[in-house]
């Protein structure tokens, strides 16, 4: 009976190469929907809209740029996520108008960034633990920890640029939402520390009904911001308990593995500083070192019949 033949594995370079070549097909579409989108806003005098183009592709080269600053390899998974982030929050949700049109929008990519920023934080700190560069090592629920803070840390600093957008330059960032009903303790007529449930049944400004449209008292942002908080909050836990496992099993974790760079000068590095070791032995300078500190038999006659 003939033997099982086994498929030939691809070659490191080649596996690289489709990679490089799955990526940049991502990147390539989105881009050419992008420069469409540009060219329209252009041609209809909506210059804001060509801003957000520009900045969603000057968005799209910092992944690239990171890999080569920093040495690292992203995952064309993570990569894939971030370009179709990108794009789902400026293209579709600023220009097209999905965080009004579809409901959830906003919710859905605060989760998806609260993820991603938390996958970014523990990348961060799993790198420098991972380097021999540092004699420290970090245990996984530290790692898990800074990586929940730091994403937590990121999205209440979104929360006040999007809160000075609103205040400083007019935009309407934080979306607003409608109250039917007020619970102050401002209401209550004795001045006591007691709350007073006030349903809202009429509302008139500047001589319209707003409880025929929009249909009740507009709260200006709180209530969006809260929530984008807490949709954050959801996705930083879920990637740092992934996280966790992840290091406690070193690898195994299939997915924390396909979100987490790779440094790549260490693994250029180790076959080399393996290979520089016994060379540094059996170097001419340092036998000539050795035998010059070990006295020889010839000099020990030498010194004795000189004695």
């Amino acid at each position: 009976m003939l033997g099982k033949h086994k498929q030939p594995q691809a070659s490191p370079a080649a596996e690289k190469r489709k990679r490089v070549r799955r990526r940049w097909t991502i990147r390539g579409v989105l881009s050419c929907f992008i420069v469409v989108t540009l060219v329209r806003s252009a041609f209809m005098h909506r210059f804001e809209n060509v801003f957000v183009c520009v900045l969603a592709l000057i968005l799209f080269g910092i992944p690239v740029l990171l890999e080569k600053q920093l040495a690292i390899d992203i995952p064309p998974l993570m990569e894939g996520i971030i370009y179709c982030f990108i794009y789902a929050a400026e293209i579709l949700g600023e220009i097209n108008s999905f965080y009004t049109i579809i409901p959830g929008w906003d919710t859905m990519l605060h989760t998806i960034n609260g993820f991603l920023v938390a996958a970014v934080g523990f990348s961060l700190v799993d790198l420098f633990n991972r380097s021999e560069r540092f004699t420290f090592r970090l245990s996984p629920m530290f790692l898990a920890v800074v990586a929940f803070c730091f994403s937590m840390t990121v999205g209440v600093l979104w929360e006040f640029f999007e809160f000075g957008m609103d205040q400083w330059f007019g935009t309407d960032m934080q979306k607003d939402f409608l109250v039917t009903s007020v619970n102050s303790v401002l209401l209550n007529p004795s001045g006591l520390n007691t709350v007073v449930h006030e349903p809202i049944e009429t509302l008139i400004v500047n001589g319209q009904d707003w409880m025929q449209f929009p249909g009740g008292y507009i709260d200006i942002g709180l209530i969006d911001t809260m929530k984008d908080l807490q949709v954050n909050f959801i996705g930083a836990v879920a990637f740092s308990v992934i996280g966790f496992f992840y290091v406690k099993t070193r690898g195994k974790g299939k997915l924390a593995a396909s979100l987490i760079p790779v440094v790549l000068d260490e693994q250029k590095n180790q076959p080399e500083e393996k290979n520089n070791q016994p060379e540094e032995k059996n170097s001419p300078e340092a036998e000539q070192k050795e035998n010059g500190d070990r006295p020889t038999e010839q000099n020990n006659e030498k010194g004795e019949t000189n004695q």
